[in-house]
């Protein structure tokens, strides 16, 4: 009875734990918050723009994307990792699908698209620029020209804009392998007199689909307190996930505005993500803010004076792509402040990081990661069979006094403070730990919950396949009985969507559950009669790769009980009082 006690006290601690860490993490280790910064008047226009970006046109009536698409002068781009084109209509970067990604699991899926023209629906682009006063800029409407056909990334493109007043703009853009483009701004003064400029960089998204939380895959984006959506960046050496598409709509015009030190910033979600890299150094502001029809991320430089024959550069990087951690780690170790953290690992990266590695060089020795999580089980579980031999004798010990206890708790019924202190010291007499049963439970919830959030925030164990039916671990188990396994077309709700998985789940956990001795008290028995059948409910929503994990602990549990008790068969006995 006191064993199964202990059990419940550990799911009962470990719970506030976890929920009650994000709490007390928000109050002593505060993230960066925005600061307001005067807005200066940029482009001579009286605009009014934050930082020299100007915020990003929208039109008033959305069209088709491919519509769009075709109504303008485009250059492509094609890359191992990336397609789309560039639109020479502004030079905004608006048109790009990520090729090694699709957007379901089916074989004819569509490449996941990233970004969208402007005045097309879910339109979401960059645009890099130049503010300044008394000197004619290239704006949205401005068209550009090229030297080169495609750009790929052996060949990046120059693209040339002259205000036929004496200045000469240019941007060249290359790219990598992966999703990091590099941009190098220039204006050449040919002009009789100087000028003043300052460059800026901006990422403009339309506000309608991400009322949601996502433009990309519908329900699948969601802020919730286990994981940031929305905007993001690098602040004053810490990233910032205290900005949200809600915090920017309260804000009001002002937005959310940053200091100078800014590494990065952008939009992100759960799988893919926009950063601007703007030079080190070279930001006079930075930050976020809304209209009635987009949000924006946008970062400005000081202004500089170029004199007649003179030129001024400025460099920039832009990511548009996957979050794919070994990519992302690369990008950091490249200089690209903190950019591993664009995935919100939480505050346990320290355990959940380490899990990843482990079942990613699994992958790779067995090709598959189902058989990974499987191999990751077995290892867990070995490593808690000496803890496991160590509850068993606990357990053992806790037994063989039970009639002491039960003489102790006769003696003193009527004074319960007496009787826990008689108790405590039979357990000092007898050098028993009561709370060591809860030991394997303790050290096998972090491991829990960092697959659980393994599953969720990496884009490598999304839409990654098993065996049979279960073509995404990252997904609920979608073969269920409610609906004769598929054979009926329709979805059922999540509550009763109950897969195969989650069913032999309960079934392992009543297994387990039968091979312990009963509790004495009935109330116990009743709860654990039931538990397991609650908890084949609770994880049908949840990832199969993380109940494929706990059905085969389950099992390798049952396994090990059975060795067990055989060495310990007094274990199986009824307590004699």
């Amino acid at each position: 009875m006191e064993n199964q006690r202990n059990i419940i006290v550990a799911i009962v601690l470990s719970a506030l734990v976890l929920f009650g860490w994000p709490v007390l993490a928000e109050r002593f280790f505060p993230q960066p918050k925005p600061v307001e910064q005067a807005a200066p008047p940029v482009n001579g226009s009286g605009t009014g723009a934050m930082a020299g970006a100007p915020a990003a046109a929208a039109p008033a009536k959305l069209k088709d994307r491919a519509t769009v698409l075709a109504a303008t002068q485009r250059l492509p781009i094609e890359t191992p990792a990336l397609k789309g084109s560039i639109n020479l209509t502004g030079a905004q970067l608006d048109d790009l699908v990520l090729v090694r990604h699709r957007e379901t699991v089916k074989k004819d899926s569509a490449p996941v698209r990233l970004l969208s023209p402007g005045g097309a629906e879910g339109s979401y682009f960059a645009r890099f620029g130049w503010s300044g006063d008394g000197v004619a800029l290239p704006g949205g409407d401005s068209v550009w020209t090229a030297d080169v056909a495609k750009l790929t990334p052996e060949t990046p493109v120059t693209l040339s804009w002259d205000n036929q007043q004496g200045q000469l703009f240019t941007i060249k853009v290359s790219v990598d392998q992966y999703y990091l483009f590099s941009v190098e701004q220039r204006v050449a003064n040919r002009g009789a007199g100087a000028v003043a400029v300052a460059n800026y960089g901006l990422v403009s998204r339309e506000k309608q689909k991400v009322a949601s939380g996502s433009s990309l895959i519908p329900n699948k984006d969601v802020d919730s307190w286990t994981l940031h959506i929305g905007p993001i960046g690098q602040f004053d050496d810490a990233v910032n996930y205290e900005v949200d598409y809600s915090t920017l709509d309260e804000a009001g015009a002002k937005g959310a505005r940053f200091g100078a030190n800014t590494g990065w910033l952008g939009f992100g979600e759960t799988y893919w993500l926009t950063a601007l890299v703007p030079a080190k150094g070279g930001v006079a502001e930075s930050g976020f803010r809304h209209s009635p029809t987009s949000y924006q991320a946008d970062f400005g430089s000081k202004p500089v004076v170029v004199a007649p024959g003179k030129v001024v550069s400025a460099q920039s990087q832009f990511f548009a792509g996957a979050k794919e951690i070994n990519v992302l780690d690369r990008y950091e170790e490249g200089g690209i402040p903190l950019f591993g953290k664009s995935i919100d690992w939480g505050w346990f990266e320290v355990l959940e990081k380490p899990i990843f590695r482990l079942l990613d060089w699994l992958f790779k020795a067995v090709g598959n990661f189902g058989f990974a999580i499987i191999l990751l089980t077995f290892i867990v579980r070995g490593l808690m069979f000496p803890v496991a031999q160590r509850q068993f004798a606990s357990m053992a010990a806790m037994r063989a006094v039970q009639p002491k206890m039960k003489a102790i708790q006769e003696r003193f019924k009527d004074d319960k403070q007496r009787q826990q202190q008689e108790i405590m010291k039979l357990y000092q007499t007898e050098k028993i730990n009561p709370l060591a049963g809860c030991l394997p439970i303790f050290l096998q919830i972090p491991v829990f919950y960092g697959l659980y959030k393994v599953l969720m925030v990496t884009i490598e164990m999304r839409h990654a396949p098993f065996i049979g039916w279960i073509k995404d671990l990252s997904a609920p188990d979608p073969l269920t009985p409610v609906n004769l396994f598929g054979l009926l077309d329709f979805t059922p709700p999540s509550f009763i969507a109950l897969g195969i998985l989650p069913i032999l789940l309960g079934i392992t956990m009543y297994l387990q559950f039968k091979l312990n001795p009963a509790p004495m008290d009935p109330a116990q028995q009743q709860v654990f009669a039931i538990m397991p059948w609650i908890m084949m409910f609770m994880m049908a929503p949840f990832a199969s790769g993380l109940q494929l994990y706990w059905t085969v602990s389950n099992l390798l549990t049952i396994a090990q009980q059975k060795w067990l008790y055989s060495r310990h068969p007094a274990l199986k006995e009824p307590v004699k009082t």
